[in-house]
């Protein structure tokens, strides 16, 4: 097999093993080293000796310890470029092999080190590269020094033996020796010669046989440094009487390096021999050899030879290379601006009048970033601006001018002066130069020839985080000491998670600016905190002396999605590798001196505030902070703690006579953990030494030493370890000599063998624990019970599995004739509502407790009756749990927003507590609320009282209960939307649990931090959350709650309205689903659907979703009773005993439809009427604007995914605020409407104002609707980082995949044609995938169901297509569906419809029947 001569580089390199470090042009380049070798990437514009310079700087070892080489892969022009980095100290003391790729024929770049010292190898070919390569890493070792190794990975490829032999030891003579290495070889034989040529360069047959057909010697060279001219000398016959030394170049110069350092030493050796004449030439990579050579041999024959000539045209192999690495060095360098377009726009937006000094978009830079050529043009800007100012002041006081309006332009030179001195942006420069054209004085006309330097602006200068390894001669450290008001903005690329241990060591610029003082730093994150970054570059631009703005965008590649950029920040931010912090210098007060906007510090920043004494206040400032710090401090207090906890527990077990038994879990949701609980107390009441932990907390190296040892394990992902066990295994699974064969084991495992239907995917089931007990077993291990494998699909889930395994361990560990203990019934949803005192439990204590940041887990489920779900950051709980931290908690808060409408000044609240106490975005639901997001505990209860200050509350916005009431928006009719939205606040109230326990908890008594009057509003408030509890006989106050009794509903209930012919509610969705029935503008009543609901669970049968059942017509007087008595059914009838049958659509089955009516009839005590007749058309949101029959109008604006927040490119969340403020201002009749779809419509705007929101809405960019149907139609869920049901993307996702199937619609004709399109990423159906057209449900990450068939009205469900596909799957799928719908569809034929005519899915006339008719290839 041939060896090519990377391939021959690479197998030394890789057998040497060590830190090696490979150039590109851009990350996204994809690099031919990358399938022969690890490597750390470094970009070529990023001077890449010089970083890693600074890598072994920073690993430096004693002069007794013996140094690694260290290994540098990179090209000709890279090299060239950090010429000057090889006189730093690293490349002169310290063993370096850096290996040069020439492809691109330009050996002029091995010249150019002649002067480096240091030993300079060059190869002709593959073998030549194999030696040479070896004998580098020799030479290096020897001289500790750097070593460059020249090759052409053009070479051809050739059979070689590729054994790598010892490296020797001795001289550098020693070294070429052994390895056989001549200076100089002599490639052909001639008779009586007379020319010899000497080439540096790339051989070929052509060019040997070429010299030879010329009766000329061609010698190659192979070291050139140190030039060993003697031994040259030696082997040339004494018949020859020239020498031509040729280089290989396409570059003409004036001398030949080659030829200098032949003369150089000549003098010494000329006594070997003589030459009639000695010429220098440059010879091409050339396509004709023979005819290149004829001429080069004929100049140096001739009677006067020419010197330097070139010689030989370029065949374009080499230059074509050379071309391919600039293309894709500028590809990458224009995908990186587009990437900090993330920055650069926020920047804009904060000055529009900034300019970027070094911009990659101009023309002037040569596509090339430079900041140090950028601060270099600010310096004479500045002084060229600097004379004109003296001019301009000169020439005031003389009074020299003569324009058309002295006085006006005597007036506007003295402003230009002023602001120059504030500097401070000038809006009259054409003005002024328009009259300064009128004055044909010399002054004048001086004054003029700079007018250039009139514009006033802010100067950026824009970097790598190159700049960080080397701060003393970096451009960083020239912008701080030079006190200049310029401004910087280093972005640092690296991501936190490709972080690896022997990665090169940045110097922190933050930390270095802060001590250096006189300057302004912020450490800022866009991907974290938009509005942090906003604050950043106004306070850069407004500091008058030198501003470092530190941003972090971390990408592995150019071609990076957003998505990963956002999990990568989020980890960085989280863990404290990247902290947001502001320090301004100039502030007078020190505890405004520095801020921070993060929570977690890196241990050099924590020294820094320490020595400030500034932590401590921090600290007090931010509990999550303080918590963090002392999670920090006492992390080996706790191991200490640990390790007595656990020589306590052995000598407890010594007191026990059984044999031990060691019980290791893995689990996600925690029922694996509760198995091991389970089994673990068992075992204790057996007699047996028993001890239960996670996998993570098992020692594989210490594995052997057990002696009995059971394994739990779930399943995660697809056939994943849950993440309490992946350390564990990976560490498993690497082992290479482990010996289990003293222990005795068994392992069980939970799955769901119906959760993978594909035949590829059966695999997935249960496949951790199938894994798992191979392993053991390959290792040795004896089994103590077979494998055991927990089923949900069984009769009773994974118990059946679980109680034929678990006595076979009790008979092999000898206990099976011991009585056990009786389990304890488990606590139920049910046990904790009746045991928590009408929802009190013990939530007030749990916001009490400091140490940490989360609540109980009976407490967890209370407070969702008070509109509050415990969550965690799961983007980064891996991460904590490696800093042995707790997961990042927080909680979102939902409002109870009956109507899904906000006054301005309820907005503007909303919106100051998202930023205050949430993670500043705000999210309307799809059930038309608010939610915020990332309140953490101690800001949970300011966030709720801020709420009811203006008399929004939470209160049974989750839980077991009625939830918010959503109405549809309907803007074009103002009269029967007031009455639907009256119907919808009557519902809400009436059925609001009356336990004071909200009140209670949340705002009895006063607070510090309290807005002033909040407190009298919400205790004069009419209705809302109780405040008083009832009196019963005895005179004894209680809690009572008439309707839902202490256990209350068994599963959540929700109520919507809608008006036909829109549908924006989904009403076919919910228990109850309202449809107002109009007549002459006024609503009569509503046909009352029951029964409708989302929630399944995948492959469980027995779950599914269904559309709500009619039940017949109300009026509207009677419509709240009718909702109340269908809610009474419903806690009396419905499942207690299994939750995920406990919803109303599971009662309206096994009751019937006509039973479970005739039941509301008798608790009403009334009947329905018949229902009225309706037509529902649509179930999208109609985008921009209308005008109501009150001649108010209305904007319904596009909010993706419900998602307000700030973006570079949309700075929705800031427009929304800036608009509330205006219609307070304005005391207008102006609120915010929610749309069951995510978005908001601005209402009632009246004409007298309309300009001016229009002109805020195009600000902001919210008036922008040019967005294809198909997204305009989308709607997602929350999904990942926050929910903890979440198998895979949602909200986050769902853009991008659009973003990959719009070009097909634009091409299909089909951008304007509407498909209701929706994403879960779990199957509860938050964002009611299952009425959409195409939907698709999370299964694991990154894998998902995708339905098809929903009826694009919401009345029909869809089905299962495809089970567990992937986003290349999902296109593929979907883009020859919509291409065949948009040339077969009938007229006006919906998507979901045209599905079922084709007969690509079948039509799922009922829930109960949703699982049958998949198609088989499912």
């Amino acid at each position: 097999m041939s060896t090519s001569p990377i391939e021959a580089v690479a197998a030394v390199i890789k057998a040497a093993s060590n830190p090696v470090y490979v150039t590109q042009p851009a990350k996204s380049a994809a690099s031919k080293w990358a399938e022969l070798l690890e490597f750390t990437p470094l970009i070529d514009s990023n001077e890449p000796l010089a970083l890693v310079a600074g890598y072994i700087d920073a690993n430096d070892v004693s002069e007794d310890d013996v140094r690694p080489t260290t290994v540098v892969v990179t090209d000709g022009t890279t090299l060239l470029q950090n010429l000057p980095f090889l006189s730093l100290s690293a490349y002169k003391k310290t063993p370096v092999v850096i290996n040069v790729d020439l492809s691109a024929g330009d050996y002029g770049v091995v010249t150019a080190f002649s002067d480096a010292q240091i030993p300079i190898f060059v190869s002709q070919n593959a073998a030549d590269a194999f030696v040479h390569t070896q004998a580098a890493f020799a030479a290096a070792a020897s001289e500790k020094s750097a070593v460059l190794n020249f090759f052409s990975s053009a070479s051809a490829s050739e059979k070689i033996t590729t054994d790598i032999s010892s490296q020797p030891q001795g001289t550098f003579s020693d070294i070429l020796v052994q390895y056989n290495i001549n200076a100089f070889l002599a490639l052909n034989k001639v008779s009586n010669a007379k020319d010899a040529i000497v080439f540096l360069g790339q051989t070929s047959p052509e060019l040997v046989k070429a010299a030879t057909a010329q009766k000329a010697l061609l010698y190659t060279v192979n070291v050139f440094q140190p030039l060993d001219l003697e031994a040259l000398l030696s082997i040339i016959p004494s018949s020859v009487e020239t020498l031509t030394l040729v280089e290989q170049t396409t570059k003409i110069a004036s001398f030949s390096p080659l030829l200098l350092e032949f003369f150089k030493k000549y003098p010494q050796f000329q006594h070997l021999k003589n030459f009639t004449k000695i010429v220098g030439a440059k010879y091409a990579h050339a396509s004709d050899a023979s005819s290149a050579t004829s001429n080069l041999l004929a100049n140096t024959r001739s009677a006067s030879p020419l010197q330097n000539v070139l010689f030989g045209k370029a065949d374009g192999t080499a230059s074509s290379e050379a071309q391919t690495a600039q293309s894709e060095k500028q590809a990458g360098q224009l995908k990186v601006y587009e990437l900090e377009q993330a920055y650069l726009k926020v920047l804009n937006q904060v000055n529009p009048n900034s300019t970027v000094l070094n911009d990659i978009s101009e023309k002037t830079l040569g596509g090339s970033s430079n900041p140090e050529f950028g601060f270099g043009s600010y310096l004479y800007f500045k002084e060229r601006q600097n004379n004109l100012a003296a001019l301009v002041s000169a020439y005031i006081q003389k009074g020299v001018f003569s324009s058309l309006d002295n006085e006006k332009l005597v007036e506007l030179l003295s402003q230009w002066l002023v602001q120059l001195k504030q500097g401070k942006a000038f809006a009259s420069v054409e003005e002024l130069l328009n009259i300064l054209s009128s004055d044909q004085s010399e002054p004048a006309k001086e004054i003029l020839s700079l007018k250039d330097y009139f514009t006033i602006q802010s100067k950026w200068l824009v970097g790598s985080d190159a700049w960080s390894y080397d701060l003393g001669s970096s451009g960083v450290h020239n912008v701080i000491s030079s006190g200049e008001n310029v401004n910087m903005l280093v972005i640092d690329s690296e991501p936190y998670s490709s972080k690896k241990a022997g990665a090169l060591r940045k110097k922190d610029i933050g930390l270095y600016a802060m001590n250096y003082g006189n300057c302004y730093v912020a450490s800022v994150a866009i991907y974290s905190s938009y509005t942090q970054v906003l604050q950043a570059f106004i306070e850069a631009e407004k500091f008058n002396g030198p501003s470092i703005v530190l941003a972090y965008l971390p990408y592995e590649t150019e071609d990076a999605q957003v998505l990963s950029i956002l999990k990568d920040t989020k980890a960085a931010v989280d863990s404290g590798y990247w902290p947001l912090y502001r320090f301004d210098s100039a502030q007078e007060e020190d505890s405004l001196r520095f801020k921070l906007d993060s929570s977690a510090l890196r241990t050099q920043l924590r020294d820094f505030l320490d020595r400030e004494n500034k932590l401590t206040l921090l600290a007090k400032k931010n509990p999550q902070l303080s918590r963090n710090l002392t999670a920090s401090a006492n992390s080996e207090a706790k191991k200490r703690q640990a390790q007595l906890e656990d020589e306590s527990y052995k000598q407890l077990l010594q007191g026990l006579s059984g044999p031990p038994l060691t019980i290791g879990f893995a689990s996600d949701g925690g029922n694996a953990e509760a198995v091991a609980k389970k089994i673990n107390r068992q075992a204790l009441a057996r007699g047996l030494k028993s001890i239960v932990l996670s996998m993570d907390d098992i020692s594989v190296e210490d594995l052997p030493l057990e002696t009995n040892i059971v394994f739990v394990t779930s399943t995660a992902g697809q056939g994943e370890f849950p993440n309490n066990g992946k350390g564990f295994w990976d560490e498993l699974k690497l082992s290479q000599d482990l010996d289990l064969s003293s222990i005795r084991f068994s392992v069980f495992g939970l799955g769901d063998s119906k959760y993978w239907p594909r035949k590829e995917d059966k695999h997935y089931y249960n496949k951790p624990a199938v894994d798992l007990f191979n392993k053991l077993e390959f290792y040795g291990g004896v089994e103590l019970a077979g494998l055991g494998l927990g089923d949900d699909q069984d009769p009773d889930g994974f118990s059946t599995g679980y109680d034929d395994w678990l006595p076979k361990i009790w008979t092999a560990l000898g206990v099976d004739n011991v009585e056990g203990i009786e389990e304890p019934k488990p606590l139920t949803n049910e046990d904790m509502k009746i045991q928590s005192d009408y929802l009190r439990g013990t939530i007030a204590e749990g916001l009490r407790d400091e140490s940490t940041g989360a609540i109980c887990a009976v407490d967890q489920q209370l407070t969702k009756f008070h509109g509050i779900y415990m969550q965690d950051d799961r983007d980064i709980r891996d991460e904590r749990k490696a800093q042995g931290l707790e997961p990042a908690y927080s909680f979102m808060v939902r409002l109870r927003l009956p109507g899904g409408a906000a006054n301005p000044s309820q907005y503007l609240r909303l919106d100051e507590l998202a930023d205050v106490r949430g993670n500043g975005t705000l999210k309307i639901t799809t059930r038309a609320t608010f939610q915020l997001h990332g309140v953490v505990k101690h800001n949970m209860k300011p966030a709720i009282r801020g709420m009811n200050g203006v008399l929004l509350d939470t209160l049974a916005a989750c839980g077991d209960v009625n939830r918010n009431v959503m109405v549809s928006a309907l803007p074009e009719n103002a009269k029967v939307h007031k009455q639907i939205a009256d119907t919808g606040a009557l519902i809400s109230e009436h059925l609001l649990p009356e336990t004071t326990a909200y009140h209670e908890i949340w705002l009895e008594g006063a607070d510090d931090q309290d807005y002033a009057g909040d407190r009298e509003k919400w205790e004069a408030r009419p209705d809302g959350p109780k405040k008083k509890k009832t009196m019963v006989a005895g005179n004894a106050l209680v809690d009572y709650e008439p309707q839902y009794g202490p256990t209350y509903l068994p599963r959540k209930f929700k109520v919507v309205i809608t008006v036909p012919p829109y549908n924006d509610v989904d009403v076919y969705a919910h228990d109850i689903g309202l449809i107002a029935i109009v007549e002459n503008n006024n609503v009569i009543g509503y046909n009352l659907l029951a029964g409708g609901g989302m929630g399944s669970t995948h492959n469980n049968v027995k779950t599914y979703p269904r559309t709500g059942s009619m039940l017949g017509f109300v009026p509207i007087e009677k419509v709240h009773i009718a909702c109340e008595n269908v809610m009474l059914v419903q806690r009396d009838f419905g499942d207690r005993t299994n939750r995920k049958h406990a919803r109303l659509k599971y009662t309206v089955d096994d009751l019937g439809v006509d039973v479970f009516k005739q039941k509301v009839e008798e608790y009403w005590g009334e009947s329905f009427e018949e229902p009225r007749a309706f037509e529902i058309k649509s179930n999208v949101d109609y985008f921009g604007w209308v005008k109501d029959e009150t001649g108010l109008n209305h904007f319904t604006a596009f909010i993706e995914n419900g998602r307000i927040e700030d973006t570079a490119s949309l700075p929705q969340k800031s427009g929304l605020r800036e608009l509330a403020k205006y219609l307070i201002s304005q005391n207008t009749s102006g609120e915010f409407r929610l749309t069951g779809n995510q978005h908001m419509v601005i209402s009632n705007i009246s004409d007298d104002h309309l300009a001016a929101v229009k002109e805020i809405l195009a600000k902001y960019k919210l008036d922008n609707t040019e967005f294809s149907a198909l997204r305009l139609s989308s709607s997602s869920c929350v999904a990942l980082p926050t929910c903890g049901l979440a198998m895979a993307e949602s909200e986050r996702y769902l853009p991008e995949l659009i973003t990959k199937l719009e070009q097909s619609l634009e091409e299909y004709g089909l951008r304007h044609d509407s498909v209701v399109m929706r994403m879960t990423g779990c199957p509860n159906g938050c964002a009611r995938p299952w009425l959409a057209e195409v939907a698709l449900v999370g299964k694991a990450p990154g894998a998902y169901n995708l339905l098809l068939g929903g009826g694009h009205h919401g009345h029909r469900l869809n089905k299962i297509y495809r089970y567990s596909i992937k986003e290349h799957e999902i296109l593929s799928i979907l883009k020859p569906l919509f291409k065949r719908w948009s040339l077969e569809r009938n007229e006006g034929e919906p998507f979901g419809d045209f599905c079922i005519r084709i007969g690509e899915i079948k039509e799922t006339t009922e829930g109960k029947y949703f699982h049958e008719g998949i198609p088989e290839d499912a």
